[in-house]
């Protein structure tokens, strides 16, 4: 299964958010499953099962978006509460099942050689290389940063959530304006036209 690994020092069980880091490409950012409490165990392992989770190149493009049964979005919650970690590629086990595990350090590297980019380049985008350089500048100024934020393991104050979470939303606007700028809504009557 994809997504789920353990540390090879402890074997303890880890999901694993992003395979390398932008600018640290022999550094993972993993979620620690057991000291998840169970309700948010059991929302984080079904959205890693799910189709949608299996097949997301990085298991973080899905949390992004998806809710843990309080409402609360799932990366925010875990980047909130320190269960992000930052670990060398080398320590982390892939389990692809209950019998073979392999190094994550070296499956990036053939997943780098068969998409043909570099192992820095991994953490650019889910193809391996920014489609164009618009794409790279949203993941340059938006994604770098909050992965390098989700490295923290001091908890934020209720203060410091709340500016974080009015930051995320002026990105959230800023992002969908540049979306609708490259490729503009269908309005709901240009929709009613191309259903009939």
């Amino acid at each position: 299964m994809k997504h789920v690994g353990k540390m090879k020092n402890n074997s303890a069980r880890v999901a694993v958010a992003y395979r390398t880091i932008p600018g640290d490409a022999l550094s993972a950012l993993v979620i620690g499953t057991t000291g998840l409490g169970d309700a948010y165990h059991d929302a984080l392992m079904a959205l890693i099962e799910s189709d949608t989770g299996q097949q997301a190149n990085e298991l973080a493009d899905v949390l992004a978006t998806r809710r843990f049964p309080d409402g609360t979005v799932m990366l925010s919650w875990l980047h909130a509460h320190g269960h992000l970690k930052k670990v060398p590629t080398s320590l982390v086990l892939m389990t692809q099942n209950s019998q073979s595990s392999v190094p994550l350090d070296e499956l990036n590297i053939v997943i780098a050689e068969q998409k043909g980019v570099s192992l820095d380049e991994l953490a650019v985008s889910e193809e391996g290389k920014p489609k164009d350089k618009k794409e790279k500048a949203v993941k340059e100024e938006i994604i770098v940063p909050e992965v390098v934020e989700a490295v923290s393991t001091k908890p934020l104050t209720p203060t410091e959530m709340r500016s974080k979470a009015d930051k995320l939303f002026k990105e959230a606007q800023a992002l969908r304006k540049q979306a609708d700028s490259i490729d503009p809504p269908k309005s709901k009557k240009q929709l009613t036209v191309e259903a009939e």
